[in-house]
């Protein structure tokens, strides 16, 4: 339940801390005083949307806080879900708050750890359940109908459903991969059909890292045979000429050298010096003439360099502009060919795949829609039962479970049906109920549901709404029916709402230093009475208005 509630700076709430206890508590006041201002508040707490429209005008920022505690029928639940969020729960008390900025920041945090607004709402579903009049709007909505069965048998539906839903997202996975796999096949041979073009023509090309290189250099080669075999030839003359044999001079000239090389150190150098020269031209001299022996000008090699050097160029020019390139882009090619081989037998075992996941989601839609036939049956009961004590005793209420498309909540399609008027038909909800017949179904709903939930508290905001006399004293006896399974808040323009609760607050708003705000404070015995009778009488309360308070008070106390 909600303990205790602190507000700063919030709409036209300055500084407001309040504190509630168990049973049925009403909040009561003028129109604009600030009622829903407060479960507004309360809304935020449990991870609604905020705004900074929320925030006192002149003021940076609005501070919201709320002490809960949790009820033993979900403290289990809830403590797994904090601890999965990392957050401590000593005892069965969770603390929430929120500041909203001006510049639209938020700070969350629960028990002091700071949290988002999504891991708020995770929390928030276990701690707060408000029920305003916008559902009355959702019960006109068919397509949530079927949320308000699941919920009822949620005990039993949700396991089925979270394993059909898991199950579906699969079946419309493998068909759309199924259906975009068909559509593509025509471009998909024509991709096949050029990656293997572009496989055996790079198969065909044979190209080897670095052999391009080599063959520019011998294609050097081969394109000045005549000028090297001129150049080498001369040179050997120069150096082996039969006349004049420059070899044979410095081999002389080395021998002279010897022979006074011991006399002084320039001497031994020079000598070192002729000698390593003569050394190295006669090297050079073999070398020449080994150069000269290999020499032949062969055309048929350098057709073939040229024709060589010519399909490199054509592969860099399409496949990439190095050898690495060109190669890396074959790899590719096989890769994706090998993968491509496999897109028939990839076909076969997505049909296998779906036609398994579609057994799976057609399996697990029988067991939803046997649930929800089941339950609907004891749902129409439960309805109709809560129905005669809101003064709808000759109501016939159908909960119809029909067959649809599958969607992502099964194949079913659930309506609700009502009659208020004995021998006639009933009709989808949706079209025929009025206001207030809206206003007693759903309260009937949260009857039956707050048994089995274990929500923290249960606020009701004005959903009294369109009712009056012996139906509105049915729901105000209901509502406090309910308070006996949780803490219900309860805002209220019905005297007899107001009446039958355990706590009475009242709130009005004042214009103090010339800005309006509003303040909260709990009413005695006699204050009771007193606001009890302008419900009922207006603005004028008279001494018959407050002698029907009273009665009004006793039977509620009774």
């Amino acid at each position: 339940m909600l303990e205790e509630l602190v507000i700063k700076n919030f709409a036209i709430i300055s500084d407001l801390r309040l504190s509630f206890e168990k049973g049925m508590t009403v909040l009561t006041g003028e129109t604009g005083a600030g009622k829903s201002i407060i479960i507004d508040a309360v809304g935020l707490l449990v991870g609604g949307r905020g705004s900074a429209d929320f925030i006192r005008h002149g003021e940076d920022k609005s501070i919201l806080e709320g002490q809960f505690f949790v009820n033993q029928r979900v403290l289990p639940e809830l403590q797994e879900v904090m601890e999965n969020l990392g957050i401590e729960m000593d005892d069965p008390t969770v603390i929430i708050s929120r500041t909203l900025f001006r510049s639209g920041k938020n700070i969350c945090r629960v028990n002091n750890q700071l949290v988002n607004t999504t891991a708020l709402k995770q929390i928030g579903q276990y701690l707060v359940d408000i029920h305003g009049q916008h559902e009355h709007q959702e019960l006109m909505n068919s397509e949530r109908h079927i949320g308000y069965l699941d919920q009822f048998a949620s005990q039993e539906i949700q396991p089925v459903l979270t394993e059909y839903q898991t199950a579906f997202q699969q079946q419309q996975t493998l068909a759309r991969q199924l259906r975009q796999l068909e559509t593509n096949e025509k471009e998909f041979v024509q991709r096949m059909d050029m990656l293997n073009f572009q496989r055996e023509e790079i198969e065909t090309a044979e190209i080897v890292i670095g052999e391009e290189q080599k063959l520019l250099e011998e294609r050097q080669m081969l394109v000045n045979h005549q000028k090297i075999t001129d150049a080498l030839n001369m040179s050997y003359q120069f150096i082996q000429n039969d006349e004049m044999n420059s070899l044979s001079n410095i081999g002389q000239a080395m021998s002279e050298l010897e022979t006074i090389s011991d006399l002084t150190e320039d001497f031994k150098t020079l000598y070192e010096e002729v000698s390593s020269s003569y050394y190295q031209l006669e090297e050079a001299a073999r070398t020449i003439q080994s150069e000269l022996s290999g020499m032949e000008m062969d055309e048929e090699r350098l057709n073939h360099v040229e024709e060589r050097l010519n399909t490199i160029r054509q592969m860099k020019r399409k496949y990439g502009d190095s050898e690495e390139s060109i190669l890396e882009h074959y790899q590719n090619v096989v890769k994706e060919l090998d993968e491509s081989m496999f897109s028939g037998a990839k076909q076969e075992r997505l049909e296998k795949e779906l036609d398994a996941a579609s057994e799976q989601v057609s399996d697990l839609a029988d067991q939803l829609s046997t649930i929800r036939q089941a339950h609907a049956v004891v749902l129409e009961e439960a309805i109709v039962t809560q129905l005669k004590d809101l003064y709808l005793d000759k109501t016939v209420f159908k909960v119809v479970v029909e067959e649809v498309k599958p969607y992502e909540l099964g194949r079913d399609m659930v309506t609700f049906y009502i009659s208020t008027n004995p021998g006639e038909e009933p009709k989808p909800l949706t079209k025929v109920a009025s206001g207030g017949e809206l206003s007693r179904v759903m309260l009937g709903m949260k009857s039956i549901f707050s048994e089995s939930q274990g929500i923290t508290s249960i606020i009701f905001d004005e959903v009294d709404t369109g009712v009056s006399g012996r139906v509105a004293q049915a729901i105000a006896n209901k509502i406090h029916q309910i308070a006996t399974d949780s803490q219900v808040l309860c805002i209220t323009h019905l005297p007899q709402v107001a009446a039958a609760a355990d706590h009475h607050y009242f709130i009005e708003k004042n214009v103090v230093d010339e800005r309006t705000q509003t303040t909260v404070y709990p009413l005695a015995e006699v204050q009771r009475i007193d606001e009890v009778a302008r419900m009922l009488a207006g603005e004028v309360i008279t001494d018959l208005s407050k002698q029907h308070a009273k009665e009004l008070l006793n039977m509620s106390t009774n």
